[in-house]
């Protein structure tokens, strides 16, 4: 590290840290609580700051041929939560902090079922004007209760989970904040599987509401031939809790793969869940899985195909971002 370098080079050791997260899973645009616990080195120093800083593994996609895919490490907000204090030799101190987290934060886990999605809070420490990033802990997020209710809805008219990842760049058209967005991909409903080969869902949330972007994967066969359609909707944070949520989200599939353009127009509900601007109703709901007893709840869509695949990969993907961050040009 810079700091032990540096410190290392005077002859004396600098103070270590370890950050502390409150137990349980946060959500976007809640809390994070927890300590920043400092023991103080070889000699008296003087802390300038304490920060915090969100980081994301991300994956980027190369349009390039053949070029494929790379992963690397994303930071996406950062908090200052302490500083300006004399540490003496050896001595202890705790500092307490809250922050908020981003509204868009990516969620990382689902009825305790982990997605896949890598986060982490690493800690900053200044001293003598080095800067020590060395500290790093993996942060869990629970989804909003709006995610959650349409995630559930999909599970019922038999969608299930394929994989979750964070993709590096922008969707054209939405208010998106943070350089990065979440696709949770679903294998399709019986109903659809002749036209989709999955659907991806993004969240985008903000204080008013969730804006809800849909993508499907069509088949070669269907319509003008194989392509990506997308389409958006917004819901209030309650708006879904006052309908039948699964016809809603049945009538946003059937608007997504009935488009034959590659972008929908910007459909947005109110509380009751009916739409209120110009485009195709959403129509009524013609049931949740014909022809089969298929009909997964919010814990299927959570496991889905690959249950119990996720865990394992993720033991690996956490070990390589712990591993990896620091020779991302801080030593």
């Amino acid at each position: 590290m810079v700091l032990q370098r540096l410190l290392g080079s005077l002859g004396v050791g600098g103070p270590t840290v370890d950050t502390v997260l409150a137990p349980g899973a946060t959500a976007p645009g809640g809390t994070l609580s927890g300590q920043v616990r400092i023991t103080g080195g070889s000699g008296d120093f003087t802390v300038e700051h304490i920060a915090l800083e969100l980081v994301a593994r991300v994956e980027a996609e190369h349009d390039d041929h053949g070029a494929g895919e790379s992963h690397g490490v994303v930071a996406f907000d950062r908090f200052v939560v302490g500083g300006g204090f004399r540490l003496a030799q050896g001595a202890e101190r705790s500092v307490p902090f809250t922050v908020t987290l981003p509204w868009e934060t990516p969620v990382t886990e689902l009825h305790g079922q982990d997605l896949g999605i890598v986060l982490g809070v690493r800690t900053e420490l200044e001293v003598a004007g080095a800067k020590d990033k060395g500290d790093l802990d993996r942060l869990t997020v629970g989804p909003l209760p709006v995610q959650e209710a349409i995630l559930e809805a999909f599970g019922q008219l038999g969608f299930g989970f394929r994989s979750a990842d964070l993709e590096y760049g922008r969707i054209g058209g939405t208010g998106r904040q943070l350089p990065f967005h979440q696709k949770i991909e679903l294998t399709p409903a019986p109903r659809y599987a002749h036209v989709v080969n999955e659907i991806e869902v993004t969240f985008l949330a903000t204080p008013g509401g969730m804006e809800v972007v849909l993508e499907a994967d069509k088949r070669d066969d269907f319509r003008s031939g194989g392509h990506d359609a997308l389409t958006r909707f917004t819901v209030a944070h309650d708006g879904v809790h006052h309908h039948d949520r699964v016809a809603l989200v049945d009538g946003w599939v059937r608007q997504l793969v009935e488009h034959r353009s590659s972008y929908a127009d910007h459909a947005s509900y109110d509380d009751t869940g009916h739409r209120h601007d110009h485009g195709e109703p959403a129509g009524h709901r013609s049931g949740p899985g014909i022809g089969t007893a298929v009909a997964a709840g919010a814990a299927g869509l959570a496991v889905g195909v690959v249950g119990g695949m996720v865990a394992a990969e993720v033991v690996d993907e956490v070990g390589d971002f712990f591993e990896g961050d620091d020779e991302d040009g801080e030593d």
